[in-house]
Order: structure tokens, then C-alpha cells, then sequence
């Protein structure tokens, strides 16, 4: 049996519409039953399909968006704590806990008393273990604030408390990473969304399990107002007429296909309508939902209605 949801301002405000004040079980029950009867448009079909992978990829992005909080928070704690030991070492090397060099160099010397002890070869090895690109100048800005600062200062060693659990939060994160990429290319339409410029594994596992294999979207427009990115006309007589941004629409969708766009505009074709869309006024962010939104009409020849593949010129 096919399953609708209304929220309960959208039901509240259908009631108005039918006779009577009165609120009963009978008469919400009505208002229900007429509303999916009569605004089949309006209510938001609900896809009861056993879908194992989707519902497995719904779930882990859950895990992934909190398991990024979490290392968000204990990043800016660490900053907070290596602002109040040295204030030169958060400068050198606050602005990289998210690099696993870095967090091996800070768990394996996790106070200045001990970063002092090693030379800076030493420090350069560790952290050229992981992200070999940044271990010599990491090394080089880890030696220049040792050598600025030779106060001890008192509780230093609680810094290499949250560091530890940094490091386990970004490996627990990294572990699921793997096992979201192997559900997201099981799908064929997740390889698809893989070969758009800008849409890695975390971000096309997310978009794929709002929307599916995308045959419930007609066309690029419908998927762009269910994801809040098609522009909303506001107009009255002559006193007002325009566009603006859509508030409403799918949020976790709009908050995977916005960065996404960003992402695109290191492919030659994304940029260039990025650019045009720049000189004809819009600012930066309106530019890019432009570019978020053109994205939805990505087609391949012969597919379903909506798939998303390759960004035409």
C-alpha cells in the first residue's frame, strides 16, 4: 500500500480548508484520507521498497556526519589547548590536526617537554610517515616555535589526552570511509554520480540516499525543487518581481549537491559557467547553487530520466 507523510503544519493548515472547528480523532482522520486523495502533490510519497543497500548507506552517512562533529570539536579543543601551552607550536601546526602525519607526530611527543627531547629529523620522519608532502616544512615551523618559547608550563601532558582520542575518532572515521565507498560503487548509478566532477564517495553516497536510482524525479527540475536549489518567483502587481533562494526543499540533499558544486570548479566546464554566471552580477554562493542546480540536468544518452553522469559544456 503506497505510504504518504504530511507534517503536521501542512495538516494543520489542510483542516482549515474543510468545514468546522471542532479537532477530533474522526474528523483529523478525514483530513488525512481527502488530503492524499485530493493533493497527491502535495504530500511526500514515502519509498517503501527493500532497498538493503540504500538503507545501509542511509545509516552509515548518519555514522559518518556524527563521527565529523566529533573530530570537528575535539580539533577545536585541541587548538584551544595547544593555544594556551604555545601559542607559536598552534600556529605551526593548529591549523593541520585533520593530517594524519601531524596527529602521529603530536600522539608520539604530545607535550613540549617532549617535542624538545627529539631532533628535527626526528620530527620530520614521523610525521613523513603518513603525508610525506608537509613533513619538511611541518618540521621546519615544529622547530621554529620550539626553539621561540622555554617556559614549561604545568597540566601540558592532559594535551596528549585529546589528542589520542582525535586520532581514534579520524581512524574510526577513516575505516568507515572504506565501507561506505564499497556500498556507494556497488550501484551502478553510484558510479555514475562518482564520474561527476567534485562528488567523491561521502558526498555521492549521500546524494545517492536521498534520491535513489533518481526515477522518482521526472526531470532535472523536479529534482531541484526537492532539493531546494530551483529559485522561487516572488511577485505582486508592479511593485514586486523577482527570484530568490529556496529555504525549503531536502536539506541533507541541498547540503551534499552546494559543496559538491564547489568542489567542481577545478573541472574546466564547471568553472567557465561558473565564471559567466560571476559576470552576469551573482555573488559567490548564488553562482555556485546556479552551478549545483545546472548539475541536475546531467543526463546519459539512453538512461533513465535523471542520471547524473557528466557535465555538459
Amino acid at each position: 500500500m503506497p505510504v504518504a507523510y504530511g507534517t503536521g503544519l501542512v495538516m494543520r493548515r489542510a483542516a482549515d480548508l474543510y468545514p468546522g472547528k471542532a479537532k477530533t480523532d474522526r474528523r483529523d482522520a478525514y483530513v488525512l484520507a481527502d488530503a492524499g486523495r485530493t493533493r497527491r502533490r502535495q504530500v511526500h510519497w514515502l519509498d517503501m521498497g527493500s532497498d538493503e543497500l540504500l538503507a545501509q548507506l542511509r545509516v552509515l552517512n548518519g555514522f559518518d556526519i556524527d563521527l565529523a562533529a566529533d573530530a570537528t570539536r575535539l580539533a577545536s579543543r585541541l587548538r584551544d589547548a595547544l593555544t594556551s601551552i604555545s601559542p607559536v607550536l598552534e600556529r605551526a601546526v593548529g591549523e593541520r590536526p585533520h593530517q594524519a602525519g601531524v596527529r602521529d607526530l603530536l600522539a608520539a611527543y604530545p607535550t613540549l617537554t617532549a617535542l624538545r627531547a627529539v631532533s628535527q629529523s626526528r620530527i620530520e620522519r614521523t610525521v613523513k610517515a603518513r603525508p610525506p608532502r608537509i613533513a619538511a616544512k611541518v618540521s621546519t615551523a615544529v622547530a621554529a616555535a620550539l626553539a621561540a618559547r622555554d617556559v614549561t608550563v604545568p597540566a601540558e601532558a592532559a594535551t596528549g589526552r585529546v589528542i589520542a582520542e582525535l586520532d581514534r575518532v579520524c581512524s574510526r572515521r577513516d575505516a568507515l570511509a572504506a565501507e561506505i565507498e564499497e556500498a556507494f560503487l556497488a550501484r551502478p548509478f553510484g558510479e555514475l554520480l562518482a564520474s561527476m566532477p567534485g562528488i567523491g564517495p561521502r558526498t555521492g553516497a549521500r546524494i545517492l540516499a536521498e534520491i535513489g536510482d533518481g526515477s522518482a524525479f521526472r526531470d532535472g527540475s523536479k529534482l531541484a525543487a526537492y532539493a531546494g536549489l530551483a529559485p522561487v518567483t516572488r511577485q505582486s502587481g508592479t511593485s514586486l518581481a523577482g527570484e530568490s533562494r529556496s529555504r525549503k526543499g531536502n536539506h541533507r540533499l541541498k547540503n551534499a549537491m552546494f559543496p559538491a558544486a564547489f568542489a567542481a570548479l577545478r573541472d574546466p566546464a564547471s568553472k567557465a559557467f561558473y565564471d559567466r554566471k560571476r559576470t552576469e552580477g551573482k555573488r559567490h554562493n548564488a553562482a555556485l547553487i546556479c552551478l549545483a542546480r545546472r548539475r541536475c540536468d546531467a543526463r546519459v544518452a539512453g538512461a533513465q530520466p535523471l542520471l547524473f553522469a557528466r557535465v555538459r559544456a
